[in-house]
């Protein structure tokens, strides 16, 4: 009688772990699934970040252009050459305005993207399930043993 005690303990131990082992595959499953959900959201963010980034810089050198042919213009209309001494100046510093303006948003949005970036440090959860089983097998066996 007493082997056939044993004989169903071991059989019991051997499902729990069994069972265990089949919910740690299903929450891996889960956490798979939500993880690639989360990078596909994050994938779409960023493009359309990008994407607003991109039409932000289309509208800023459209502006610039109208900006710099006005100034031009009416430099022309005062009778002062637009290509020479302080309005060739002028017309260079709005330039160089509008590129130093260019420049920090690129580095706002590539500060932006990588703020989105998930850390490596963040655990998966593998290894704390195989722990797990060990010792709910261990606390079995040693129940045997007892």
């Amino acid at each position: 009688m007493a082997q056939i005690a044993t004989i169903a303990t071991l059989a019991l131990a051997g499902a729990s772990v069994y069972g265990q082992v089949q919910q740690q595959r299903q929450r891996k499953a889960e956490v798979r699934a939500q993880q690639e959900v989360a990078q596909q959201q994050q994938v779409a963010q960023q493009q359309v970040m990008a994407t607003q980034t991109a039409e932000q810089q289309r509208a800023r050198q459209e502006v610039m252009a109208r900006t710099v042919a006005a100034t031009r213009a009416r430099l022309a209309a005062s009778g002062i050459s637009p290509d020479e001494g302080s309005a060739s100046a002028l017309t260079a510093g709005m330039a160089a305005d509008s590129a130093q303006d260019q420049a920090e948003s690129s580095n706002l949005l590539r500060q932006r993207l990588a703020a989105g970036r998930p850390s490596l440090l963040t655990s998966n959860g593998d290894f704390q399930g195989f722990v797990r089983a060990t010792q709910s097998f261990g606390a079995i066996s040693r129940n045997l043993l007892d």
